[in-house]
């Protein structure tokens, strides 16, 4: 049946009757497609030998190089780049061969396609490239293959995209979402920086809103800031606070405490201090975030309010820092906020004379 076929084909291509071989369907599909999509060598060398067009395109823009990068096709596509196919033809979204073999994990066709040059800095409409792609669908071999290219140091650095695009991305963000540590590990011994901000903000974001407990951990070993915040004004911390109530939540907050050093309080009741107007106002419920200092011999005092540890409200989060002010202590202040500026102060445990305030414990 098999070598029938082989044959009626062999007498259509090579029979005096002039047939078109680029003939293409209502969907742009040409013979030439078809036979790179099944994967047919025979085929394609004699649609080839007939003058098919190499890089003819279908509906979507996509050419037979693009089927058989897709299906990861060793041969197919080995015969296309050898009639001529352009490796760096973009479809009607952007994607480029390279794209979709990196994509779906091919690692022998994406390597053929970098011998030929294409280009593993180009951007799909999506905003993506290959390396992107190889990250987020967690092809370790491929992303392998692609870091080694000395086009991608551009994107290891976050400079070959536009950081103000509201789609912007990196691969530790994409490989951070879905979980793909090996990945992570990967980008960070190659050098990406892991404190660039997307619109949802760092990689970090990204792992604690997902769930992704043993990334948020391996990217705080590696040093990522953790008081990063995004466009929306939110820490990695106020995200997981704010939008999540798993299991694997509970975790992450907590090594997002750990990690960004921060006491959160609760004030219990109104405080004013009307002696000093440059003193700002603490309401009931208003919860106030505290950058601990590193000295472990420090203890905060809450100056006659009342407050309690505990993170219950971030709507109203005040993100405040350490500064000395005066030899007997350290002034915490905050900055400006919708509902007014609250002030506290912090002393050496120490220190003779300091106040009987309540003192307030990291739970």
């Amino acid at each position: 049946m098999g070598q029938a076929a082989s044959c009626t084909q062999t007498e259509l291509l090579g029979s005096s009757k002039r047939l078109n071989v680029n003939y293409q369907d209502s969907d742009g599909f040409s013979a030439l497609h078809h036979a790179a999509l099944s994967g047919s060598t025979e085929l394609i060398s004699l649609l080839l030998e007939a003058q098919a067009v190499i890089d003819i395109k279908d509906g979507n823009g996509m050419r037979p190089l693009h089927y058989a990068a897709w299906q990861g096709l060793v041969e197919p596509v080995r015969l296309l780049l050898r009639a001529g196919a352009v490796v760096n033809m973009a479809s009607l979204d952007g994607q480029i061969p390279l794209h979709l073999s990196a994509q779906y994990g091919h690692y022998c066709v994406s390597e053929m396609l970098l011998q030929h040059q294409s280009n593993p800095c180009i951007v799909n409409k999506a905003r993506k490239t290959p390396l992107d792609l190889a990250c987020e669908f967690g092809r370790l071999k491929v992303a392998q293959l692609l870091l080694k290219s000395n086009m991608c140091v551009a994107l290891l650095e976050g400079q070959s995209k536009d950081s103000h695009d509201a789609n912007f991305t990196t691969p530790l963000h994409l490989a951070a979402k879905n979980g793909h540590k090996d990945i992570i590990g990967l980008l960070i011994k190659a050098g990406i920086d892991s404190n660039k901000v997307s619109k949802t903000g760092t990689a970090l974001h990204e792992a604690a809103l997902c769930g992704k407990t043993q990334v948020v951990r391996l990217l705080l070993e590696a040093g990522i800031d953790v008081n990063i915040r995004n466009t929306y004004n939110q820490t990695a911390l106020d995200i997981v606070n704010q939008f999540t109530t798993s299991q694997a939540s509970k975790e992450i907050k907590q090594l997002l405490r750990e990690a960004s050093g921060v006491l959160q309080v609760r004030a219990l009741k109104d405080y004013r201090n009307i002696h000093d107007l440059t003193s700002l106002n603490i309401r009931a419920g208003d919860v106030i975030t505290v950058s601990q200092p590193p000295a472990r011999d420090l203890s905060i005092k809450a100056a006659a309010a009342g407050l309690s540890v505990g993170a219950l409200s971030l709507s109203l989060s005040l993100s405040l820092s350490l500064s000395p002010r005066e030899s007997r202590g350290l002034w915490v202040q905050a900055p400006r906020s919708g509902r007014g500026l609250t002030i506290t102060k912090v002393f050496s445990r120490k220190e003779k004379g300091v106040p009987r305030w309540p003192t307030i414990a990291n739970k």
